[in-house]
């Protein structure tokens, strides 16, 4: 049997490109791959996730718990990160760490979302006064500094991870409501959305079922990027000594390192590395996600 000639396998090459690229998950998944520094980003997300999720069984130590000399240097047998002031493990509290940053990251972003994508789209598609009156309303939402105004909420109200929660998704949502507008804002008059309302589809299928679906690529972007965003603004409450003091946090190890920057770097240094690897991954993952969902792009390469 002969070997293939250098036109078969390019051949076979381009039929192999060609049928990724009519799955549309295989097209998908096609154009983000091109972007190494994405695919980085995503192995080291979904790496960070599984780490989260297994944090009871992975970390060594109770990160609560005293377990070794106070401020022991990092490469110690026992103790790769080295212990707090307190002699507790610095490794455990990274690894529970993310449990709590990735939490309020993932939950900030799906309630963000859901606000969002309800006000946009009911302001894209209905237009007039609802869309004045709606936009006026994301508007304020959006003039107001974010990490103040929840300083002052968390400040007057009491501190607590699910206050936490609630205080950032309040103020996350309008970025996304202003993308689903201006998609719906482009899509009602389509010919597809003119055949569902003459043959009548009641608004809130058309809604849900015909526009919504094509809008949603934006959407997943700017959701990667509301889940860093969220972890800095947890990280800085936390900072500020408004965290949840019943939980580790990488914004609550930072407080606690900051009377002792000279004495145990360590103790500032872990937490802020991990804080800036995770939010430089997801903004990453949320640039190679545009790259590779955006419809303008597609007759490129």
């Amino acid at each position: 049997m002969s070997a293939p000639t250098l036109y078969e396998a390019h051949s076979s090459a381009d039929t192999a490109g060609m049928a990724k690229r009519e799955n549309p998950f295989g097209e998908f998944w096609y154009r983000f791959s091109r972007n190494k520094a994405a695919v980085i980003c995503l192995a080291f997300v979904v790496g960070t996730i599984i780490v989260a999720t297994l944090a009871t069984w992975i970390s060594p130590y109770d990160p609560m718990s005293g377990v070794g000399p106070a401020q022991l240097p990092p490469f110690s047998p026992d103790h790769p990160l080295g212990t707090d002031h307190l002699g507790r493990d610095m490794l455990s509290q990274v690894i529970h760490g993310a449990r709590v940053s990735l939490l309020v990251g993932f939950v900030v972003a799906a309630a963000a979302t859901l606000i969002g994508v309800v006000i946009g789209a009911v302001a894209g598609y209905y237009g007039s006064w609802v869309d004045n009156v709606l936009m006026r309303v994301t508007e304020f939402f959006q003039t107001l500094p974010r990490l103040v105004l929840a300083l002052i909420i968390v400040a007057l109200f009491g501190s607590g991870l699910t206050k936490l929660i609630i205080v950032i998704a309040i103020l996350s949502w309008p970025q996304t409501a202003r993308v689903v507008r201006s998609g719906f804002r482009t899509l009602r008059s389509a010919a597809f959305v003119d055949a569902a309302r003459v043959s009548g589809v009641p608004a809130w299928r058309i809604i849900a079922r015909e526009i919504l679906p094509n809008v949603l690529a934006p959407v997943v972007v700017v959701a990667s990027l509301d889940v860093a965003t969220a972890i800095l603004t947890e990280a800085s409450l936390s900072f500020f000594g408004l965290g949840d003091p019943n939980v580790v946090s990488w914004g609550g190890m930072l407080q606690q390192a900051q009377q002792y920057l000279r004495s145990a770097w360590w103790m500032a240094v872990f937490p802020g590395v991990a804080i800036a690897l995770v939010v430089l991954a997801f903004n990453v993952l949320g640039d190679g996600l545009n790259d590779a969902l955006n419809p303008r792009l597609k007759d490129k390469g």
